[in-house]
């Protein structure tokens, strides 16, 4: 289902981002239909910076809850891979396993950084990262969609290194490429759009370009949008006002209307099921006639 979704040029599809089960539930009952497991949020949800301080082995274990809270397929933040060649494809066989849809790696140095921390991140070399993504596509071949993702555009190097890149890198096997750009406009991806001609499919992620009108992006025949980060993003905001609130006034009943009641969280995770099979698994007797 996610080859369909972030593979095809002739229909424009959304990813929301998920850190952990309850935040893949939430968006799979909004009506989405595929997910992007952030390496930003689920660091984040950890207590880690977005710096490759949680490890692989915890990023596929988030990976797993995500998955198994759903239906939807989920495209993984790979990060740089966690390492050379090796490592990124023993992490693509660990998240195939743990019934990941795709994975993205971006040509980054390994430890990367988040792409709007600081200046001209250092990227790794085109043949080395090219031979990442053919470890990879060796390793699992058409079981996960393989995501090539340059921040060429993020490391302020110009449009031609980044298509430079883009080329090189469906060569080795990519199935889509991401391009990233933090600037406050559309105008970078979209000058990639017009000189990369739909060679694959065109992944973009417009966090900081939030106010380009979607009717773009179809315009410009992307493939596929990934709101990256906003579910972990609108989460610290909620949480941080009810515990501001409950310190101030040393209490909850002023706060009770503005959050879920518990039956939310009930009717979200299906107890009613629990309930069912407890009653024919647990207590059989209880249905006999």
């Amino acid at each position: 289902m996610l080859r369909g979704q972030i593979c095809s040029n002739s229909e424009l599809s959304f990813l929301m981002e998920a850190h952990d089960g309850l935040s893949a539930a939430i968006a799979e009952r909004a009506g989405f239909k595929g997910l992007w497991a952030s390496g930003l949020s689920i660091a984040s949800s950890l207590g880690y910076r977005d710096a490759n301080e949680a490890s692989w082995t915890q990023l596929v274990d988030a990976v797993e809850r995500i998955v198994d809270s759903n239906t939807l397929p989920v495209l993984v933040d790979g990060d740089s891979g966690f390492g050379n060649f090796n490592n990124a494809r023993l992490l693509a066989r660990k998240l195939r396993q743990r019934g990941a849809a795709g994975v993205a790696f971006q040509d980054s140095c390994f430890p990367k950084m988040n792409s709007f921390v600081g200046e001209r991140h250092p990227l790794a070399e085109i043949d080395e990262f090219s031979g990442r993504l053919r470890a990879v596509k060796d390793s699992v071949g058409t079981d996960l969609v393989l995501v090539a993702r340059t921040e060429a555009l993020i490391a302020d190097h110009s449009m031609d290194e980044a298509i430079l890149r883009a080329h090189a890198f469906a060569d080795a096997g990519a199935d889509a490429i991401l391009i990233h750009s933090r600037k406050s406009t559309a105008d970078e991806v979209l000058s990639f759009a017009s000189a990369w001609q739909n060679r694959l499919p065109l992944v973009i992620v417009p966090t900081t370009y939030y106010r380009t009108p979607v009717s773009v992006y179809h315009d410009a025949r992307i493939s596929t949008v990934i709101w990256a980060n906003h579910s972990m993003r609108a989460a610290i905001v909620a949480m941080r006002r009810i515990c501001d609130r409950i310190i101030a006034r040393e209490g909850t009943a002023s706060i009770e209307s503005h959050i879920a009641p518990l039956e939310d969280i009930f009717e979200l995770f299906r107890y009613d099921e629990l309930a069912r099979a407890e009653a024919k698994y647990l207590h059989p007797g209880d249905l006999r006639p």
